[in-house]
């Protein structure tokens, strides 16, 4: 019987050879949490073969039509989003009902930067996230893939 030698080596990607893409998503009728996770998984880079947790492997994503995201039960009418300055007194606090009318990408982006990890790549993937309002970005001169998230 034969030895046969395996070549079995690990390769981490390089940070200068990383190929970004540009994705375009319609967030049109899509439920707030299962776009930011297919978002999320976007900026992360966790659908390429080159994915390691301790490299910034992501791409960019521009995100369409933030103000018609749903939310599913009753959070509009219960859900509060709250932050705190760190100081006495610091604390805000506003109903998704009206965080949804004033500043609906406000909402999204919250919602996609929670589900990053907690660590310094994180800091990184959020900015290249693009949130707009409605249909119309100043990013046609990428090229952009359209992506469909599923529902």
């Amino acid at each position: 019987m034969s030895q046969m030698t395996l070549n079995q080596k690990t390769t981490l990607p390089k940070v200068g050879k990383i190929n970004r893409k540009w994705y375009l998503v319609d967030a049109n009728d899509l439920v707030l949490g299962r776009l930011s996770t297919g978002l999320a998984d976007l900026l992360t880079g966790k659908g390429k073969n080159i994915y390691a947790s301790n490299v910034d492997c992501g791409d960019f994503v521009v995100a369409v039509n933030a103000a018609k995201v749903r939310l599913t039960g009753k959070k509009l009418e219960q859900k509060v989003d709250y932050h705190h300055s760190g100081r006495p007194g610091g604390g805000r606090s506003m109903p998704y009902k009206k965080l949804m009318q004033d500043r609906p990408e406000y909402a999204l982006l919250r919602s996609v930067k929670r589900m990053l990890p907690k660590n310094k790549l994180a800091s990184r993937q959020i900015l290249r996230l693009k949130i707009y309002r409605g249909n119309s970005h100043p990013h046609l001169s990428q090229n952009l893939e359209k992506v469909a998230i599923s529902a």
